[in-house]
């Protein structure tokens, strides 16, 4: 039988493949633990553009500093690895609608369209090291990797 699904935020995502990024032991472990529980890790789009603009970019603007090579084995990991959440139109109309309803500015958007996808997939549960970024979306379950590993 299968799990439980958890969108894994890209915080997550980055510091998973990054051993030696501090939050490696825990990400690494929350993942294991997932995946021991026959939980279902999900990613969308979002997750891997921002994944692969903090691998690749250089690590004295606050990056990696990997190849775009090294960055797409990564990537493939996660692809094979984890279940793809599609975007589409209803995930965009939810998205602005939680614009609006949830008086969202600034950064807080791209939050905004992870919620969105995940009400749009019945995904209720997001493993993320920001959850206090998720705090506003009433039907969603913000999970610090600590609290599951």
């Amino acid at each position: 039988m299968a799990g439980i699904q958890y969108l894994v935020d890209s915080n997550i995502l980055i510091r998973w493949v990054q051993t030696g990024d501090p939050g490696f032991p825990v990400a690494r472990a929350s993942i294991e633990s997932l995946e021991q529980s026959r939980d279902i890790p999900c990613y969308v789009s979002q997750n891997l553009g921002e994944f692969w603009n903090a691998l690749t970019r250089p690590a004295n603007r606050n990056g990696y500093g990997l190849s775009p090579e090294q960055a797409d084995a990564h990537t493939t990991t996660i692809e094979k690895r984890f279940r793809l959440l599609p975007d589409s139109l209803e995930v965009h109309q939810v998205w602005r609608r939680l614009l609006a309803d949830y008086r969202v500015s600034g950064v807080q958007v791209h939050d905004a369209k992870l919620a969105a996808a995940m009400h749009v997939h019945g995904v209720n549960r997001i493993l993320t090291f920001n959850t206090k970024d998720f705090e506003r979306f009433k039907d969603i379950e913000a999970i610090h990797p600590v609290n599951l590993s």
